[in-house]
């Protein structure tokens, strides 16, 4: 695929920047190219601790929601946690149930089932919950677009408070935007025009986890207690692609250190599981190892064998849940697989591939896997996705995005195709009749404004440096800018005229480059490059290459050794 390479040329003192807090001038200069600008937020981006977290009671309702479950708590009245079947929903739901029972709470949960049930509150689950003399429906991670469900829980008699993180649905009138709240008891959801809290982009077990710190204060417990979940949030910040910026990269970076000794049994014997027990935990362990082994469940069997192991209560019990999860993640990249594979048939072998916004119907795919399939085509022809599958009543389906193309707008734009829609800018979930597939295709690219430079990958380059610059004291600066991920990239550095000597393809696939590099001075470093091997090894035997890279320590068998990772190349 074309890529465009562009470097950053954001302007700072760099020099006096590094003087000032003791780092390295382009230390300083990656920094500035993530926009933290100023002393204060330089000091909070390196060093910014969990009191620097704001104040939960900003949260537009918080306050009110504590008052109506301490009321419930104190009345004894049964509270059942709604919550939702990925990662971010199973560690919400555990936050809660873990919370309420601490306060002396009669609550259970629910969380749906996938097929069975579909995403967030439905009639047939508030007829349930009357049915069980539940008096209190606390959701999680959704909410927000269950404006009709919940006024009939109301009508009902149940009192409802909402917790959720998604983008409040809105409708397009002559009178411009009418955004649609639910008629819940409280709704807290940073996203909400008139909510004060500075961060919108908190994950859904976060705004539980603030709540819940409001009920323990409203309640005379030290709110301090639930600092020990910060790393269950931070799996769910992490897990559900949330920006790793100020307050979301203070609560994964000091939830990562937190991971390794967590009190969590079943957390723990998933860590070992995975062989990640003697381990550096980072954000991709928890992105690419832990956080697919606890979505898997809810994607081809049921979340409630995630929330299991959150809750075990022994180690017997927590290997076992452990083992399972483990085992049903090998089952869906299997899965997933065999669906991107069908996914690239269709586009190449017909019109799909023409289409600015890619809209792929896969009937013979498991639901569940919708939205990884959707990322994979994404990365693959770098513009938006929507992969759809047969669902009880039509299909259902699930986008990802490329940056300046909103689905959550433009899904709205075709609301009248659509039964059912939520999401963000960048992912999204839908629900339509099969009649409307090939209409909501034709409709979505012909309001795509989408140009062609943006449906070009760009790379933006922090630093063009030599890789002599890349000494062991600069890499352990470079931890400092962890953890990395969606806002907060890994640094990328790039160097012209680099030739490769002594290549070797390895890996169990052939995927995989080991070499030494070259400069135009005759400095030479340890080299990997993963991707096509082949391809790799035939352009560097012949000409020097452009290269962009990271640099690291290598830690093998006792030994350390500096080495560069090559992500692309020209």
């Amino acid at each position: 695929m074309k890529e465009k390479w562009v470097v950053a040329a954001k302007k700072a003192d760099f020099n006096a920047i590094g003087e000032k807090f003791g780092i390295d001038p382009v230390t300083a200069r990656l920094i500035r190219n993530r926009d933290i600008i100023g002393d204060e937020n330089i000091r909070l981006y390196l060093y910014g601790k969990l009191s620097d977290l704001p104040d939960p009671h900003l949260l537009k309702d918080a306050d009110k929601a504590a008052r109506i479950l301490q009321k419930k708590i104190m009345e004894g009245a049964r509270i059942r946690v709604i919550g939702d079947y990925d990662i971010d929903g199973v560690t919400a739901t555990y936050i809660l149930i873990r919370c309420l029972n601490s306060l002396g709470a009669r609550a259970d949960t629910y969380i749906p089932d996938r097929v069975l049930d579909g995403y967030g509150i439905h009639d047939h689950l508030v007829q349930r919950a009357y049915e069980d003399g539940i008096d209190t429906i606390l959701t999680c991670d959704n909410g927000i677009a269950a404006a009709e469900e919940i006024r009939k829980a109301k009508e009902a008699g149940l009192t409802v408070v909402v917790t959720d993180h998604h983008e409040v649905p809105v409708r397009e009138t002559d009178g411009g935007k009418r955004f649609i709240l639910p008629p819940a008891d409280a709704v807290v959801n940073p996203r909400q025009a008139d909510c004060l809290y500075p961060n919108k982009n908190i994950c859904g077990a976060v705004v539980a986890w603030k709540v819940m710190q409001v009920l323990y204060e409203t309640m005379g417990r030290d709110p301090k207690e639930l600092l020990e979940l910060v790393d269950i949030a931070a799996i769910a910040t992490v897990g559900d692609v949330m920006d790793l910026v100020d307050e979301n990269r203070i609560i994964v970076r000091e939830g990562l250190k937190r991971l390794p000794q967590t009190d969590n049994i079943g957390l723990a014997a998933l860590i070992r599981a995975c062989g990640l027990q003697d381990s550096r935990i980072t954000a991709y362990h928890i992105g690419f190892v832990l956080g697919p082994c606890i979505n898997a469940s809810g994607r081809i069997d049921t979340a409630r064998r995630s929330l299991a192991l959150l809750t075990a209560e022994n180690r017997q019990e927590a290997d076992r849940i452990a083992g399972e999860l483990t085992d049903l993640n090998e089952s869906r990249k299997a899965l997933t697989e065999a669906g991107k594979e069908e996914a690239v048939r269709l586009v190449e072998e017909g019109t799909l591939k023409e289409d600015r916004v890619l809209v792929v119907y896969l009937p013979d795919c498991h639901e569940s896997i919708a939205g990884i399939i959707a990322g994979r085509l994404r990365e693959k022809y770098y513009r938006p996705v929507f992969v759809l599958t047969p669902g009880e009543n039509g299909v259902k389906g699930s986008g990802r995005s490329i940056e300046g193309y909103s689905m959550f707008e433009e899904m709205s734009r075709c609301a009248e195709l659509l039964d059912q829609f939520g999401g963000h800018p960048m992912a999204a979930g839908l629900s339509m009749k099969r009649s409307n597939v090939v209409r909501f295709r034709k409709k979505l690219n012909e309001l795509c404004t989408l140009t062609e430079e943006q449906l070009t990958p760009k790379i933006t380059i922090d630093v063009p440096m030599p890789v002599s610059y890349a000494t062991p004291e600069l890499i352990g600066q470079l931890t400092l800018l962890e953890p990395f991920g969606k806002a907060n990239p890994k640094p990328v550095f790039a160097q012209k005229n680099l030739r490769f000597r002594n290549m070797k393809i390895v890996g169990r696939t052939r995927n995989a480059v080991r070499m030494t590099a070259e400069d135009e001075r005759g400095y030479q470093v340890d080299a990997v490059y993963f991707g096509d091997a082949e391809a790799f090894v035939e352009k560097a035997a012949r000409s020097p290459l452009h290269v962009i890279y990271y640099p690291e320590i290598n830690r093998w068998q006792g030994m350390e050794k500096l080495q560069i990772t090559i992500t692309n190349y020209v």
